[in-house]
Parts: C-alpha cells; sequence; structure tokens
C-alpha cells in the first residue's frame, strides 16, 4: 500500500503558476497525430536556461518531478489534506502517519478513465501515468472499483498517453528551450513506465507476464530517437541554402550544421533529465554520426564533381573531427564517444586520389594556359609594366606561382598528408613546365630581336626568375630530386638574357681594349676612361632589373673587362727587357685595376673575387728576384687555380729579360702549386692563348 501512495498525488512538474501561457488546461486533447511541438504553444517566459537553472536540484532527486510537486493527496470527493498534516489528532510519530495514510488509501477511490483523459488533456503526463498504474493494479486485483474498469479502457487511454509522451520526446531537440516543462514530464512518465516494467517483472515470473506488461517503452523511445535524428537530418529547409554550393555541398553544410546544434542540445539540456543507464548522449551521437555516415558513403560511391569531391573529403578529414569540438561542453561528450570517421579509410583513400589526380591535371592546364597568355603577350607592341622600376609579367609572376600555391594551399585544408602528396606531384611538374617556358622564350629571343621593347621583355622574363626560385626555396626540400632540374633551367632562362643584354656592350668594347696593346699603354688612362664611360650607359638600362639579377649582370660586366684586360697581356705584343720599362708598365696596370675596381664596386659588384688578379699581375711584372717572382705566381695560383702554364707562359713574354732557364724554373714552380680545386668562378679558363 505505502507503494501506491504516490499514485494519489497531484500537481504535475509541468504545470506551475506562471505557465497558463504554455499549455489551456481546458484544451482537450486534439489531433493525436500530429506532434505535441504543433499542438502546444511556446511559453516566451520564463526562459530554459532560467528553468533549467532553477530546477537543477530538484533533477538530482529521484521522480522529483512527478512527485515532488504533489504537496496534497486527491481524496475521494477531490478535496485535499496536507501531506504533512495528521488527519488525525490523536495519532502521533510514524506509527500514526502509517496508519493515517492506510486510511485515507482505504476511503480513495481509485481515479476514473475520464478524470486521466482530462489530465492528458491538461498535458499532465506525470499525473496521468501514476493515475493508470493504480486503475492496472486495481484491474489485475479484481477489486469492486476494478470491475468498472476494462483492460480494453485501460489500453485505449495508454495509446492516447504513449502518443503524446513519444511525440513530445520525439520532438526533443526543439522543446528543450521552448517548452522544457512539458519535455521533463514527458522523460518523467518514460522513467516511471521503464520502473514499473521492471518492479513487475521483479514480481512476476517471465511465465506468468500479462499480455500487456512490460511494455517495453524504452525500446520504443530508441525507435523515436532514430526517427526524430532521421527526420531531422533530412529536413534541408531548415538550413538556408548558400549560394555556389552544390546539392551535394549543402547537404553536407546542413547534415554537420544540424548534427553540431542538436548535440549541443542534447549536451547542455537533455543529457540531464534522463539516468545515466540511459546513455542518451552517446545514443543521440551515434544516430547522427551513423545518418550522416550513411549518407557521406553513400555519396562518395556515387558519380561526384571534383569540387564535391573536395567538400566531401574536407568534412571527413577537417570540418567532421575539428568543428565538432569547437564547443567545450559538446567536445566533452564527443570524446568519450569515440565516433571514428565519416567514411571508410579505404573508400577516403580512393577519393583522395581521384582529387588528386584531378588537381594534378587541373594546375597543369592552369601553367600551360598561362604560358600561352605570356608567348601572346611578347607579340604586341607594349612595353611590359614596371613595378617598383622593375619589368615584369604578372602572368608568369604571380598567376603560375599563385595556382600551384593555392592547389597546395586547399589541398593541406583537407588534411596534412593529402597536401604533402599533391605538393610531392606538382613539385613534379613545375621542371616540365619550366623548360617549356624556357624553349618559348628561346624562340622569341631568337626570333623577335626587330620588336619595338625586345630588352624589355627579355629583363621583364629574367626577372620572372626571380620568382619562381624564391618559392622553391621556401618550399621545396634541399635534397628535392626535381630542384636541380628547377635550378639549371632557370639559370639557362636568366643567361640567355644576360647574353642577349650584354651582346651589344661586349661588342662596343673590344676594340677599346685592343688599344692597350696598339699603343703598348701609352694613354692607357684615356682608354679605361672611355671604356668605363661607355659600360655606364649601357649599366643604366640594367636598373630594370631586379636587385638580385642587377647585381648578377654587373659582376658579369665586372668579370669581362677584367677578362679583356688580361687578354691583352697575354697577346705577346708587348715585351720590354728593361726593369725601368717593366716598371712604368706595372703602374699603368695598378692605375687602370683600381680605376676599374672602384667603378665595378661602385655600380654594384660584389665580384671581390676579381680585384686582386690585376693586381698581381702587375707585381710579377715589377719584381725582379726570381725568388720574389716565384711567391708572386704562387700566390696568383692560389687565388685563381685555373691559370695554366700556357697562361703565365705567354704573360711572361713581356718580362724579355728573363732566360731560358729562369722561365723554366717560374713555369715548373706553377705546375708544382696550382690546386686541384675548381675555382669559384672561372677567369683563366675562358682564356685562349694562341
Amino acid at each position: 500500500m505505502m507503494k501506491m501512495l504516490p499514485f494519489f498525488q497531484s500537481g504535475p512538474f509541468g504545470i506551475r503558476s506562471g505557465s497558463e501561457g504554455c499549455i489551456d488546461a481546458n484544451r482537450p486533447f486534439e489531433n493525436t497525430s500530429a506532434s505535441v511541438a504543433e499542438q502546444v504553444p511556446a511559453c516566451p517566459e520564463p526562459s530554459a536556461d532560467e528553468i533549467w537553472s532553477r530546477e537543477e536540484k530538484m533533477r538530482e532527486m529521484p521522480g522529483a518531478a512527478c512527485r515532488a510537486s504533489r504537496a496534497s493527496s486527491i481524496t475521494s470527493n477531490e478535496s485535499c489534506i496536507s501531506a504533512g498534516d495528521s488527519p488525525e489528532k490523536g495519532s502521533k510519530g510514524l506509527k500514526g502517519m502509517l496508519k493515517s495514510a492506510f486510511k485515507i488509501v482505504k476511503k480513495t477511490k481509485p481515479p476514473s478513465v475520464k478524470q486521466v483523459m482530462d489530465l492528458l488533456g491538461e498535458q499532465k503526463l506525470c499525473d496521468a501515468i501514476q493515475h493508470l498504474f493504480v486503475l492496472e493494479k486495481t484491474l489485475s486485483s479484481k477489486s469492486e472499483e476494478g470491475l468498472n474498469t476494462s483492460q480494453k479502457d485501460i489500453e485505449s487511454v495508454y495509446e492516447v498517453l504513449k502518443h503524446k509522451v513519444f511525440s513530445t520526446l520525439k520532438d526533443s531537440v526543439q522543446l528543450a528551450k521552448t517548452n522544457p516543462d512539458l519535455l521533463q514530464q514527458a522523460v518523467e512518465a518514460l522513467k516511471e513506465q521503464e520502473k514499473e516494467d521492471q518492479n513487475y517483472m521483479l514480481e512476476n515470473p517471465p511465465d506468468q507476464n500479462m499480455q500487456f506488461r512490460p511494455r517495453k517503452w524504452k525500446e520504443l523511445w530508441m525507435t523515436t530517437v532514430k526517427e526524430s535524428v532521421e527526420a531531422r537530418m533530412k529536413d534541408t529547409s531548415r538550413t538556408p541554402r548558400t549560394e555556389n554550393l552544390s546539392a551535394v555541398g549543402q547537404d553536407l553544410l546542413h547534415m554537420g550544421k544540424t548534427m553540431k546544434e542538436d548535440l549541443t542540445v542534447v549536451a547542455k539540456y537533455i543529457n540531464k533529465l534522463y539516468p545515466p543507464e540511459f546513455n542518451v548522449f552517446s545514443i543521440y551521437a551515434e544516430l547522427y554520426h551513423n545518418y550522416f555516415a550513411s549518407q557521406a558513403k553513400k555519396s562518395a560511391e556515387s558519380h561526384l564533381e571534383d569540387k564535391d569531391i573536395y567538400l566531401l573529403l574536407s568534412w571527413v578529414h577537417n570540418f567532421y573531427p575539428k568543428d565538432m569540438r569547437k564547443d567545450h561542453a559538446l567536445a566533452m561528450e564527443l570524446d568519450k564517444v569515440k565516433l571514428g570517421s565519416l567514411l571508410p579509410s579505404s573508400l577516403s583513400k580512393e577519393l583522395e586520389n581521384k582529387y588528386l589526380d584531378s588537381e594534378e591535371v587541373t594546375v597543369k592546364n592552369s601553367l600551360s594556359r598561362c604560358l600561352d597568355k605570356e608567348v601572346q603577350r611578347w607579340k604586341e607592341d607594349k612595353e611590359p609594366e614596371k613595378l617598383n622600376g622593375h619589368f615584369q609579367s604578372e602572368l608568369l609572376g604571380i598567376l603560375v606561382i599563385q595556382s600551384i600555391y593555392s592547389s597546395q594551399k586547399r589541398a593541406e585544408d583537407i588534411s596534412k598528408a593529402v597536401g604533402e602528396e599533391l605538393s610531392h606531384r606538382l613539385l613534379k611538374e613545375l621542371p616540365a613546365f619550366l623548360r617549356s617556358y624556357r624553349d618559348a622564350f628561346e624562340d622569341f629571343r631568337e626570333k623577335s630581336k626587330k620588336h619595338r621593347y625586345y630588352k624589355p621583355i627579355l629583363i621583364a622574363n629574367v626577372n620572372n626568375c626571380w620568382n619562381f626560385r624564391e618559392y622553391m626555396e621556401k618550399y621545396m626540400a634541399e635534397r628535392d630530386d626535381s630542384k636541380a632540374d628547377i635550378l639549371s633551367t632557370l639559370t639557362d632562362i636568366e643567361n640567355s638574357g644576360f647574353d642577349v643584354l650584354l651582346q651589344q656592350l661586349f661588342a662596343q668594347l673590344k676594340p677599346m681594349f685592343k688599344k692597350f696593346t696598339e699603343n703598348k699603354w701609352d694613354s692607357s688612362s684615356e682608354i679605361m676612361n672611355e671604356i668605363i664611360k661607355t659600360t655606364s650607359e649601357h649599366i643604366l638600362d640594367f636598373k630594370t632589373l631586379k636587385d638580385p639579377f642587377y647585381h648578377a649582370i654587373i659582376e658579369k660586366i665586372h668579370a669581362r673587362l677584367v677578362k679583356e684586360y688580361i687578354v691583352r697581356l697575354l697577346k705577346r705584343k708587348v715585351s720590354l727587357k728593361t726593369p725601368g720599362q717593366q716598371q712604368t708598365l706595372a703602374q699603368h696596370i695598378s692605375k687602370n685595376a683600381a680605376d676599374l675596381e672602384a667603378f665595378c664596386t661602385s655600380n654594384g659588384s660584389q665580384a671581390t673575387w676579381l680585384n686582386s688578379a690585376l693586381p698581381k699581375l702587375a707585381e710579377i711584372i715589377r719584381l725582379q728576384d726570381l725568388g720574389a717572382i716565384k711567391i708572386e705566381v704562387a700566390t696568383l695560383a692560389t687565388t685563381y687555380p685555373d691559370i695554366r702554364k700556357r697562361h703565365l707562359e705567354a704573360f711572361l713574354h713581356i718580362k724579355a729579360n728573363l732566360s731560358r732557364s729562369e722561365l723554366k724554373s717560374i713555369l715548373g714552380y706553377l705546375a708544382d702549386s696550382t690546386a686541384s680545386t675548381q675555382p669559384r668562378a672561372p677567369l683563366f679558363s675562358n682564356i685562349n692563348v694562341s
């Protein structure tokens, strides 16, 4: 009998002062096929968060929602007696209270079917289910009161109650914030039914179970949650359409957004309503995941556009495992569940390969189109644009690298592994593109010499090489097999451009250098001044090269000037017998060397390795002591290891006062002292001696 006391209590958890606007207590139950969320208007006040906070403590108490609010008992004439007062004045203590309670129960009539239906019409689900329990017990006990109610009557009411409870539970995600009281009543009704099933199973052997027990509402709850999840994941109308997003992309966006938002509600609100054994969050999460994964698999196995493959892979590797965990409360719950990936690894790998193959072809075609457009620009009667005073070609300088970089970045956004694989593929594609670029450049160089902007176009293409060099140094590993190939091709393009740019200058300088030997170094200062003046005029055009290439071409000029000067000294046109004559020539050479060094340095040459060549040769001419000459020759050979015996022999022709044996001794010393290592840059090896 003590178990039955709660069944006579009234005042459901969900209906309290201030809630009249949420539920119309007088409105009868209408359409049983419609969801409760549709029939019950949302309560504007108080807010869901306020209600959750206010009732947090109550939820910690077992059965609080159904029992704590019942402060009075329903008597046979529907009058209430305070649960805390003793109905009999003479009774005292716990024994007296128990006797009073039993007397109340004996005098109390069980609720009628009509009363239960009225409670359901008022959305008092907790009271309704407790009253139904009483009706079930009176029927099973075959008491006088139970004769007025049939099992069919009870089952009919149960069907109405079940519909209301599970319609409410199906709308849990919506009602958790708009009408949390009603949702909590539905959950409590479910919990009470589950307890009643358990009690019945304990009290009755399995072979004596009645037709209507156990009712297995928990299993029905599982089915209802699954239906709710699938309905919400299918209802794409709730997610606004995103412009330029395909149908596949829109579906992925909707499912991801719905899953994240709904699971956040489950974690923060719904999860608290159920006892731990229901594993509410885990069940919801797995159902959402399974539906999302099944749809993702279905999409992956269909024919997808390239952009949809990218989107699906982004969801598999990036958005799904990472974006879902941005909410802290949700992340904590998800970490307990371990949902896994949206796609099986084999299917994911298959999609990745499709994406990589497609992206590789796309970038290759893009590079080819860029080169075609660039070649067309060369044919236009138009000077290349300048940026910071340097000629440049935007198409190759920016678009090619941008195409490669953006493709790599997009792949990295999928996953690090996909990004690395695509980078490896594209960096193999770059050498082939640069070879095509070099061939097109060579064709222009040979066939377009009369073009109005021939030199500016050459300079613009040399400048383009710097963009590729920077990209390669930043993104390619030192040991990458493609790196040497790329560097070699870029150097070919640069040197090809330099050769054309310097061709006219070197052609003008050649007859000027001949004057040194023709005049036997008379007026050598005037000749050097003329050389410097002519070179200065050409250098102005080279200012439109980017700084690294400007310094490179100045270094080439510096090396050419020093080389041409040495060539004149090795021509065997001058032979001086007296130390005085040799001293004078040495002074001329030293003066010319100083002027040459000052000019090249002032114009940005960084080829300091060239500065000692002419002064050392001048010193050999000046010296007369055989031992001192040998030491200076050894120093010269150490600094410029590419000097050979034929070079030194031609040069020593100037010192006509050396005997044959002295000359042989000096030459022999050079053979012993010459280093076998290659020089930093060639100087003497580029000089032919006749």
